[in-house]
C-alpha cells in the first residue's frame, strides 16, 4: 500500500509508534525515524524479521526544538530526496491532578505533544504544498475527546492536536495533501502495563468491546491514511478505542 513512499514517524523508538513504522515499512516504505534516545543498534534491530529491503536511518532529535526540528526535517528531506507521510506520535506524559501539577508538568507535555506536532509540520509544510502530495498523521487521544483527571496537560495537548490537524487540513486541502488524526483509548503498551490489574479491570467495564487495543490496530489504520485509498478523507479524527467514546 506505500510502496515508493518515505513515512517519518516521530517518538517511533516503541510502542505506537514502533509499530506504526513497522507495518508501513512491511507495506513498501522508506522509513524515518525520530526520537530523543536510540538503543544501539536500533536500526539493525528494527530491520529484523521484516522480509523485504528498504532505506531506514535514525535521526536524534528534540521536537519540542523549533531549530533542532528544521534541521532534522531537512535531513531527511536531502537523504530521502523526499517525504509522503508524516506521522507525529512523540508524546509524554506526567500525570497530576491540577493541584499538584507544576508549571514545567504541563508545559513540558505541551511543548513536546503539541508544539513538536507544529513544528514538525511547519518545517515540511512547503515541501506538501509543492509535491501536492502526501499525507500527516497525527497521534490524539481518546483523552483529548473526553478529559481524563489527573491529564490537564496531556488532555490538553491532545485537543490541541484535533484543533491543529484539521487547521492543517483546510491550509493543505487544495494541495492534495491530506491530514488526519487517530485518537487511540486504551491500546496494550508499556504505558498500560504499568497498570495495576485492579485499576485494568476498571478501565476494561468502561469499553464495551471489554478489552484493551494492541499496536497494530493503530498501525493499520495510520497505513492506510497514508496509503492512496485515503487520498479524499482529511480532518478527521478517529477513534480506535473499542467504543469507549461513543
Amino acid at each position: 500500500m506505500l510502496t515508493g513512499k518515505v513515512c517519518v514517524i516521530t517518538g517511533g523508538t516503541r510502542g505506537i509508534g514502533y509499530r506504526i513504522a513497522e507495518r508501513m515499512a512491511e507495506n513498501g516504505a522508506d522509513i524515518a525515524i525520530i526520537a530523543r534516545n536510540f538503543k544501539e543498534n536500533f536500526v539493525e534491530s528494527f530491520k529484523e524479521g521484516l522480509e523485504r529491503d528498504f532505506r531506514i536511518r535514525s535521526y536524534k532529535c528534540d521536537v519540542s526544538n523549533f531549530e533542532e526540528t528544521k534541521e532534522t526535517m531537512d535531513s531527511i528531506i536531502k537523504d530521502f530526496g523526499q517525504i509522503d507521510v508524516l506521522v507525529n506520535n512523540a508524546g509524554i506524559v506526567k500525570d497530576k491532578l491540577i493541584l499538584s501539577m507544576k508549571e514545567d508538568d504541563f508545559d513540558d507535555v505541551m511543548n513536546v505533544n503539541l508544539k513538536g506536532a507544529f513544528n514538525t509540520i511547519r518545517h515540511t509544510f512547503s515541501h506538501f504544498a509543492k509535491r501536492r502530495a502526501g499525507s500527516i498523521i497525527n497521534i490524539s487521544s481518546v483523552s483529548g475527546l473526553l478529559g481524563t483527571a489527573g491529564q490537564a496537560n496531556y488532555a490538553s495537548s491532545k485537543a490541541g492536536l484535533i484543533g491543529l490537524t484539521k487547521t492543517v487540513a483546510r491550509e493543505l486541502a487544495q494541495r492534495g495533501v491530506t491530514c488526519n488524526a487517530i485518537a487511540p483509548g486504551f491500546i496494550e503498551t508499556d504505558m498500560t502495563n504499568v497498570l495495576s490489574d485492579k485499576l485494568k479491570e476498571t478501565y476494561i467495564e468502561q469499553i464495551p468491546m471489554k478489552k484493551f487495543g494492541k499496536t497494530d490496530d493503530i498501525a493499520n489504520l495510520a497505513v492506510f491514511l497514508a496509503s492512496d485509498s485515503a487520498r479524499y478523507i482529511t480532518g478527521e479524527v478517529i477513534r480506535v478505542d473499542g467504543g469507549l467514546c461513543m
